[in-house]
């Protein structure tokens, strides 16, 4: 296994830098297992980028559903499924959660709208929050449940912030995660975001997206309390959200053609101290 975590650890690397480097800001003891996971997450997040049709992507996502269904699955030699098991049985995690996990990303294969905050919020919930709240189970697990409604908020404002970084690429795609709803109070609708030509009402809507993830940012903030120091590792990726509101917020329609992700150099600069100060 020593090998296959060496693995994973380099694939997770690529494939999600971020996690990568606040996998390697929690416990030595404990890296193994969050690899796994967070590589699991990079895994069926990108999905729609390695296929050209939707439904071979949900054969794909089928297998992953079956692999952790099967009580006696071994992982036939695949490094990442052999690690996402042992990190199941070892720390005892909710099959169900991470089968949610993976029904919620079929989304992702489509271009279906995303009606209202609370579909979004419910996404969110099954992804990014979900991710945080398995994490706390392999870092602190006698106390991840008193950080579940943190881990429920940081969720929505982590998920807001990387949306607001792919919007690009998602809006040449033809896919559009923000809410319906938000965009018809700000004055535009699904086609105009793709089209990108009305400025001012995009500029509006990216403002109004950034401010519903702030409320999820504040709302995780005011529960930081709730979050036992054994389990803040699982919540320092959110340390990477208020930077990225504010420059979306500051490049409005402008964010469709400059992009807003910061630096790496930041990034692992605002990860490392939210490790230290406990505070994101």
């Amino acid at each position: 296994m020593q090998d296959i975590s060496a693995q994973i650890l380099a694939d997770l690397r690529d494939t999600d830098r971020d996690r990568y480097l606040a996998c390697l800001l929690a416990p030595a003891d404990k890296q193994r297992s969050l690899a796994a996971l967070y590589a699991f997450n990079a895994e069926i997040a990108r999905i729609r980028d390695l296929v050209h049709e939707p439904i071979p992507g949900e054969i794909r996502m089928q297998w992953w559903r079956d692999l952790i269904g099967n009580d006696a699955a071994s992982g036939d030699g695949h490094p990442l499924a052999e690690a996402l098991l042992q990190c199941i049985r070892e720390h005892r995690l909710p099959v169900s959660v991470l089968q949610n996990m993976i029904d919620a990303r079929i989304f992702d294969l489509y271009d279906d709208p995303m009606e209202d905050r609370s579909a979004l919020e419910g996404y969110a919930g099954e992804t990014a929050s979900a991710l945080i709240q398995l994490s706390s189970l392999v870092l602190d697990p006698q106390n991840a449940a008193k950080s579940a409604e943190a881990a429920g908020h940081a969720g929505v404002a982590q998920t807001v912030a990387g949306l607001l970084m792919l919007l690009p690429l998602h809006l040449r795609r033809g896919q559009v995660y923000l809410p319906a709803e938000l965009l018809r109070a700000t004055g535009i609708d699904r086609e105009t975001l793709i089209a990108g030509k009305e400025s001012d009402g995009i500029g509006r809507a990216i403002r109004a997206f950034s401010g519903f993830g702030r409320d999820h940012l504040a709302k995780a903030r005011a529960q930081i309390a709730t979050i036992s120091p054994s389990n803040f590792a699982a919540f320092v990726p959110l340390a990477l959200a208020e930077p990225i509101f504010d420059r979306a917020e500051a490049a409005g329609a402008g964010l469709l053609k400059t992009p807003i992700r910061p630096a790496q150099w930041r990034r692992q600069w605002w990860m490392w101290r939210a490790a230290r100060r406990r505070r994101f």
